[in-house]
């Protein structure tokens, strides 16, 4: 095994190459855990974000969304993992490789999108979402934030479990679309 990339031979890359393979399998567990610790995020809404990403989940599942909406609207938050201000394009870029672009950008800007509720309160322009209607996205987005996300905060709200979505997760996530 080389100690410099410059040293690797075929049988060294070949035996990296399938470890690599192994990992992708992984990637449904890693997004469970990050939703599960979710759990013990508020940010001083009614309920914490595991329930506001488990019911943005269901009501996109019970509107009869596809299997990528369904997934994005479960993860859209989930970069509040790793970073609450940077969720969005934390998110968007956890999802690239199994998504489409349309959806990535949706995620990518969802915060934008949510403007239209709230940022008038923090002294920014709540029509932030304008910018962006002529994208082939705009309208997955507004679907996603006005029918899914911007309703989803009801602590007795009665949500799809996790485990639920796993077979989703994995059915998505588990091997990569888009090599390098």
């Amino acid at each position: 095994m080389f100690t410099k990339m410059q040293e690797g031979t075929a049988e060294d890359w070949s035996v990296i190459g399938a470890a690599h393979m192994e990992h992708f399998g992984k990637t449904p567990d890693t997004l469970m855990g990050m939703l599960r610790s979710l759990e013990d995020i508020t940010l001083g809404f009614a309920c914490n974000q595991l329930q506001h990403s488990l019911m943005t989940g269901t009501l996109a599942r019970r509107s009869g969304a596809s299997d990528e909406e369904v997934a994005i609207a479960l993860l859209h938050d989930v970069g509040k993992a790793i970073n609450v201000p940077n969720h969005g394009p934390i998110a968007a870029e956890l999802m690239r490789p199994y998504i489409s672009d349309d959806a990535y950008h949706a995620i990518y800007n969802h915060q934008a999108f949510q403007g239209k509720f709230y940022f008038e309160y923090l002294g920014a322009d709540p029509n932030g979402r304008d910018s962006f209607t002529d994208e082939s996205w705009y309208d997955l987005a507004v679907k996603l934030v006005d029918t899914w996300d911007a309703p989803a905060f009801d602590p007795d709200f009665e949500v799809d479990s996790l485990e639920s979505f796993e077979p989703l997760l994995k059915q998505l996530f588990t091997s990569p679309i888009k090599m390098l």
